[in-house]
């Protein structure tokens, strides 16, 4: 799931080698902590965060089989 999260992220930026991802897990949650290139920021959550909440519904509909709740939060 991290590898996707990369992947994706990764297609978006101009800065793809800044593009990193850390996986944070509690109880029933996972947290991937997506960082990129300040200036990238803007692109991975778009206009009126619609990349990012695509992003997180691709990511959430993959995790299904976790049988966890799985979040992406994005830092600059």
């Amino acid at each position: 799931m991290e590898h996707l999260v990369g992947v994706i992220a990764k297609a978006l930026v101009d800065h793809p080698e800044d593009v990193s991802v850390r996986t944070l897990e509690k109880d029933r949650l996972v947290v991937y902590e997506l960082t990129v290139h300040p200036e990238d920021v803007g692109k991975v959550i778009g206009k009126q965060g619609r990349i990012a909440k695509a992003f997180r519904t691709v990511v959430t509909s993959a995790a299904v089989k976790m049988d966890k709740r799985v979040t992406v939060d994005i830092i600059s």
